[in-house]
């Protein structure tokens, strides 16, 4: 499997998304690399950023 977007349109939409999600968990991420970044925090980050995600498929298939 490759990390390539289904739609390369997104990529500016999912990285506002990561960065407004992060901002919502007390994460600071720094434009570019994010090296230093904890594992936990990735987690938590990326886990908020899916539930978000379905929980708007979910609400758009009411």
């Amino acid at each position: 499997m490759t990390n390539s977007k289904v739609v390369p349109e997104a990529r500016e939409a999912l990285n506002k998304f990561k960065y407004e999600v992060a901002s919502e968990v007390g994460v600071t991420l720094k434009d570019g690399y994010n090296g230093n970044l904890s594992s936990r925090d990735a987690g938590r980050i990326g886990g908020n950023m899916v539930r978000k995600l379905i929980q708007q498929a979910e609400s758009q298939m009411k």
